[in-house]
């Protein structure tokens, strides 16, 4: 039980489209199996019909050749016609007291007698009764829907007391099979599985491919637009067409989108309107500073005061950069390192790049401003930045290494985290506020990449940048 269970899960579709045509084949599958009844009613009611259609029909041919006979003649025509499995002979008069017949054999008379009548040519002037009726499987196996498929069809035995036009009476005592009738029953068995499953299997897989792909395409459109909202939250909102539950979807979404835009927006204005108010009177702090007589303490108001006011600008920078505000071009990244590189040689700062990479859709500025980051970040703490570039197929990874203290292996995850500092080796006496990792870190989640850091093996800081490559191509 618990391997078939296993198996079962195993087997059992990841996708919703995959679950979706499973349903409906085994669904199909039941329904059939249960309506499969059917046809094996029809085709054994068929089976057992021929055997009475053609006894009667024989019967009722014979009759005509006697009727056309002399009396004289009579039984010697009736020892020419008589044959194993087909005995007519003379009797004084009918039976005066017929047994009863069970309701399938009454059945099988009514039906003998309808088939003789009309085979008849002068039905009136004769008179016939079904005295006893037996159909049974020639095969050993009796009654099941296999024996239709493997094993030869039911044979029957008659006895019908008939009155001649001369009022004679005969008693025919006849067996008969399918008289070669075409009844194949293996043929039947492919044509049933062909036409009844294989071909309706067919169809219902069909149905449900298009059923599912028609269910399927609103879920994709809304996956993709979640998949662009997660890059760019100003990105075009959802068509709010197609069917009723298709609209209600697109239309949460959108109203999603919106009070995400506009939440956003709120904490950008709040944070620069707070911004904006904290600068007032740290401005008024530094003027009175100014005016302290004692120096030592207005230098430490006046570094307080400069912490202070770099602490607000890059809170602000930071709630401006969580947010995506362009689109994706082809950014090609070695002018960018190359760029960023010169820009930090010209503060006096040592930036070496090794490898190079082929143009990759992104975000220019944000990118930028990642990149920028990681070497600020090491050129502070490690008084250089090396950079390595590696690509492959799949993906792009930008390794940023310096030279200096590195951070214990149980907090670099938390590195990662807004206003986190390692105080034992990165302080705010270094400069910074805990902040460009974390920006780096959106941007590189926008991007569908990572950022990771790590302690090099020879000391130092190495954080790796990793983007996924798209194939889509992107219009720069």
């Amino acid at each position: 039980m618990k391997r078939l269970t296993a198996w079962a899960v195993r087997a059992w579709p990841r996708s919703l489209s995959g679950r979706l045509a499973l349903v409906l084949v085994v669904g199909m599958l039941a329904a059939q199996a249960l309506t499969g009844t059917v046809w094996y009613d029809m085709r054994y009611g068929k089976a057992m019909e021929i055997p009475v259609r053609l006894a009667a029909t024989r019967l009722a041919d014979v009759t005509h050749m006697l009727d056309a006979v002399p009396a004289a003649s009579l039984p010697a025509v009736l020892a020419a016609v008589n044959t194993p499995g087909f005995t007519l002979r003379r009797i004084d008069a009918p039976a005066s007291v017929q047994a009863p017949l069970e309701h399938n054999t009454l059945l099988s008379s009514e039906l003998f007698l309808d088939v003789l009548q009309q085979r008849l040519v002068r039905p009136t002037h004769h008179q016939a009764r079904v005295l006893a009726v037996s159909l049974a499987h020639t095969g050993k196996r009796q009654g099941n829907w296999f024996s239709l498929l493997r094993e030869p069809f039911p044979t029957g035995h008659f006895v019908v007391q008939l009155r001649l036009h001369d009022g004679s009476w005969l008693q025919a005592d006849m067996d008969e099979g399918q008289a070669g009738m075409s009844t194949a029953p293996r043929k039947a068995a492919i044509d049933y599985l062909l036409r009844i499953y294989v071909l309706r299997i067919a169809a219902v897989l069909l149905l449900a491919w298009l059923a599912v792909r028609l269910v399927m395409q609103p879920l994709a459109r809304l996956a993709q637009a979640a998949d662009r909202l997660g890059d760019n939250i100003f990105s075009a909102p959802l068509a709010t067409d197609g069917p009723t539950e298709v609209r209600k979807a697109s239309t949460a979404f959108n109203a999603m989108q919106r009070r995400l835009i506009d939440n956003i927006a709120e904490r950008t204005r709040f944070l620069a309107a707070v911004s904006h108010d904290l600068r007032s009177p740290i401005t008024r702090l530094k003027l009175r500073a100014e005016m302290l007589s004692d120096e030592a303490q207005r230098d430490k108001f006046r570094r307080d005061l400069d912490e202070m006011d770099a602490l607000v600008a890059a809170t602000l920078t930071m709630v401006q950069d969580s947010g995506l505000h362009e689109q994706r071009q082809n950014v090609d990244i070695d002018s960018l390192l190359a760029s960023l590189a010169s820009d930090f040689a010209e503060t006096g700062a040592t930036v070496t790049i090794e490898g190079h990479a082929a143009p990759l859709p992104a975000y220019p500025r944000s990118l930028k401003r990642c990149l920028q980051n990681l070497v600020d970040n090491a050129i502070r703490y490690g008084h250089e930045a090396h950079i390595i570039v590696t690509q492959d197929s799949r993906q792009l990874t930008i390794s940023v290494a310096d030279k200096g203290p590195g951070i214990p292996a149980d907090l670099l995850e938390r590195a990662l985290e807004p206003f986190y500092r390692v105080d034992a080796s990165r302080n705010a006496g270094t400069g910074g506020f805990g902040l460009g990792l974390s920006i780096a870190q959106t941007v590189a989640q926008a991007h569908h990449g990572t950022l990771t850091l790590q302690n090099g093996a020879h000391g130092g800081l190495v954080a790796n940048l990793t983007l996924p490559i798209f194939k889509s191509a992107v219009r720069s």
